[in-house]
């Protein structure tokens, strides 16, 4: 699999120069993109991250966080060359870097995934994470 195919819909909408940060013309015609609907994987695109401007996708289930669940997706991100980093929820982390790939999201009223849009295996990390946390 691939890069997100997003970057370039996520790219059209973010600020391009502070000269224009006043202008609510410009902001509008910026968000006229988000009039198309995304997906990556069959996996809905439902916005950005309001500090990362990663993508967020919706997961079709609920997820509450278990020592099965959590060690489970220690193991995915073992595979990824990740390490998991715990925070307010887990953030998937490159050893070579400390790059944040990927993020998980349980707090809303549906799991959510943050992913780095030119992460080399996005999509491919998408649906295992997808697959790895459905409930039973």
């Amino acid at each position: 699999m691939s890069k997100l195919t997003v970057g370039p819909w996520i790219a059209a909408q973010k600020l391009p120069s502070r000269d224009v940060a006043r202008d609510r013309h410009a902001f509008l015609a910026r968000v006229r993109t988000r009039e198309e609907t995304q997906s990556v994987a069959g996996f809905p695109l439902v916005g950005l991250g309001g500090s990362c401007g990663k993508p967020c996708f919706a997961l079709p289930y609920l997820l509450t966080w278990t020592d099965q669940n959590t060690q489970q997706l220690e193991e995915l991100a073992e595979r990824y060359g990740c390490y998991v980093e715990y925070g307010v929820y887990p953030h998937l982390k490159l050893h070579e870097n400390d790059q944040e790939v990927g993020a998980v999201q349980d707090w809303t009223t549906f799991a959510m995934v943050y992913l780095r849009p030119g992460y080399e295996r996005a999509e491919e990390l998408l649906v295992d994470l997808a697959d790895t946390l459905k409930p039973a």
